[in-house]
């Protein structure tokens, strides 16, 4: 039996998923996100403006009327959610935690995908893979995903990427869409199994940003705790240089990975903790739509 508080909250976000879906994202996320190609649908009599190369020469010789062959769209897309539920993720200095960011983004590609009559399904991860839903169709689906991305307490601390990699390629052997949702705040981007899961998928990252992990302020003395590793250090945030120090270290690491996901032709799309994802997600979806 699921309480009625987690109940509560799960309805609260797909209120807010659907709305969005709805009133924003209608036609942006069919537009970016092609089917796997297309397929024969049938014959039909030749019209002025046809190209030559359709016509079916069988039929036409049989009837004695031009006739050219025609497709459609095979839409029926498999969307993957790679979320990283490692402990950094538990972070927030505005006023939610990069965790619950995440679950309202992941919500509103969940409901995307639904809604376009796409399959969906979840990967959580940490340095292990904590739970698996395979992809189904539906809005009960989508709610069980919902709830997991809400209320799934990992077994362990620390991001490993290559974990998640490895296991939705193992799974999943049809290409699908995968979305890679972390902070990325890990020692290794294994550049290796993210350009072979892009060869074998759509993969599209997408990185989790609080401003306090971009630069300090200066409020004096701080205690800074490592969510992963549980390291503690004290620092005086009143020196400019030590603030400096951290944001240019920071704006390396950025920078870094930036040019990684852009050498490996992976889409990136930034989601900062203090402003609306909704603009981010938008945005992508409409520059995507135009590469199409």
């Amino acid at each position: 039996m699921i309480p009625k508080e987690i109940l509560k909250q799960v309805r609260q976000i797909q209120i807010k998923s659907n709305r969005l879906v709805n009133d924003i994202f209608a036609g942006e996320y069919h537009s970016a996100f092609k089917g796997r190609g297309i397929e024969f649908s049938g014959v039909r009599e030749y019209q002025v403006g046809d190209e030559i190369r359709s016509i079916d020469w069988n039929v036409t010789a049989r009837t004695g009327f031009p006739f050219v062959k025609y497709y459609i769209e095979e839409r029926e897309l498999t969307v993957m959610l790679m979320v990283d539920v490692s402990s950094s993720g538990k972070f927030g200095s505005i006023d939610k935690l990069k965790r619950e960011i995440t679950a309202e983004l992941c919500s509103a590609l969940a409901f995307s995908a639904i809604n376009n009559k796409d399959k969906i399904g979840l990967i959580l991860f940490s340095d292990r893979i904590e739970k698996f839903i395979p992809p189904q169709k539906g809005k009960t689906h989508a709610l069980r995903i919902i709830r997991e991305l809400l209320f799934y307490k990992p077994e362990r601390d620390e991001t490993n990427l290559k974990i998640a990699l490895e296991y939705l390629n193992m799974i999943l052997k049809r290409k699908s869409v995968a979305f890679l949702v972390s902070d990325f705040l890990c020692e290794n981007l294994f550049e290796k199994e993210l350009a072979l899961t892009n060869k074998r998928h759509d993969l599209i990252a997408i990185k989790i940003v609080d401003p306090r992990e971009i630069e300090i302020p200066d409020v004096g003395f701080i205690q800074l705790e490592d969510a992963e590793t549980g390291e503690i250090v004290f620092i005086d945030s009143g020196f400019s240089s030590l603030r400096e120090n951290y944001k240019d270290m920071n704006s390396g690491e950025t920078e870094k990975i930036s040019k990684l996901f852009k050498s490996l032709k992976i889409d990136l799309v930034e989601i900062q903790t203090d402003k609306p994802y909704i603009n981010s997600l938008l945005n992508f979806f409409r520059a995507r739509g135009k590469r199409l």
